[in-house]
């Protein structure tokens, strides 16, 4: 039986061709239908160049307008009301799609999905999370990495729950390590916002192991991490600037030192390995949590495989249950910041 995941068509810097070549990818490879959203006479064109006469389960849906990288997200959500990223969530709504996947505007992209899915029962804040590589093979979640640049400790308490609920349900980790990004391991260090919230984090049924440091991240320390969204995107930005300058370094070395063909082959190998673990394009994207619906966020740069990742990662997510699960777990254990669970309301900042 296939799943069906919507696909924003003109997300990417260079869309639609990443986008389509991307689903036409997943629909090879994974049990899925993808929906194409976007101006149907322009995707239909190139869709059929590309199919060359194949059947695949691919359809479109039109959506007359786009969001722009550069616009003010509140402006755009608001007064393009056939957006690509409106139709496509609202495909998720109708239960059309169990799943969307966009590579735009970020803060548009959350702000459409709060506005069109709506928030889980207890959740404030949707938050943005995504997988990081470590030392020891395994993942770990880091969120929120950018949808709140501004957060309260009691949406970090929100952000713990619902990261530990993913690495459970998706990454399929028994009892997830969940730590608190700081600037060192003692309960005093930090800033007004980690040292109020570490009594959340300490009080919630999960099995908190305190402060992390940004070294941990890839360390295997911890299986999620939480922070606010300002600090979380610059660790993200900046690891993938890392990975960039030390695979070209590695790159140039390799070429300059390796002469031998065996030898040239096997680092070659190890290149292509190590390039693969860092590369974010593996990912898929990061995963909004606390929404009523699977919606996944890549970047603009994304090309045809990680268009295909981003998929893959929605029918994963999908398959899980993971909102529903996390909805349950605010239910059964809900988090200390007022006597009923619900934490106070406050608009989600949209970059």
């Amino acid at each position: 039986m296939l799943v069906d995941i919507a696909l924003d068509a003109v997300g990417t810097d260079k869309a639609p061709e990443a986008e389509i070549r991307g689903a036409i990818l997943a629909c090879k490879s994974l049990p899925v239908r993808v929906h194409l959203i976007g101006p149907e006479a322009e995707l239909r064109d190139l869709l059929d160049e590309h199919l060359d006469n194949e059947d695949l389960p691919i359809v479109i849906h039109h959506a007359s307008e786009r969001i722009g990288m550069e616009e003010k997200a509140a402006h755009a959500v608001r007064t393009k009301k056939d957006s690509s990223m409106r139709v496509g969530l609202k495909l998720v709504r109708e239960g059309r799609a169990a799943g969307f996947v966009t590579a735009g505007n970020t803060g548009a992209a959350m702000a459409t999905a709060k506005m069109v899915l709506g928030a889980l029962p207890g959740v404030d804040r949707p938050a943005l999370a995504t997988p990081m590589p470590s030392s020891t093979g395994n993942p770990c979640v880091l969120l929120d990495v950018g949808a709140n640049v501004d957060c309260k400790a009691h949406n970090l308490e929100q952000f713990a729950v619902m990261g530990e609920m993913y690495a459970r349900s998706v990454l399929k980790i028994e009892h997830p390590r969940v730590g608190l990004l700081s600037i060192g391991e003692e309960e005093s260090k930090g800033n007004d916002l980690t040292r109020e919230a570490f009594p959340l984090l300490k009080a919630l049924p999960i099995r908190f192991i305190g402060n992390v440091e940004g070294r941990d991240i890839f360390s295997g320390q911890a299986d999620v991490i939480v922070c606010d969204g300002f600090v979380g995107n610059v660790a993200l930005k900046t690891s993938e600037g890392v990975g960039r300058f030390v695979r070209d370094v590695l790159r140039e070395s390799l070429t300059r030192t390796v002469t031998a063909k065996v030898g040239a082959l096997l680092s070659r190998q190890a290149f292509n390995d190590f390039r693969r673990r860092l590369d974010y394009r593996e990912y898929g994207g990061a995963q909004l949590l606390g929404v009523r619906g699977v919606c996944i966020i890549g970047h603009g740069s994304s090309n045809d495989r990680a268009i295909y990742n981003g998929i893959r990662v929605a029918y994963e997510f999908a398959n899980a249950g993971t909102n529903k699960l996390i909805e349950a777990e605010f239910a059964g254990h809900p988090t200390k910041t007022t006597a009923n669970g619900q934490a106070p309301k406050h608009d989600a900042t949209i970059q």
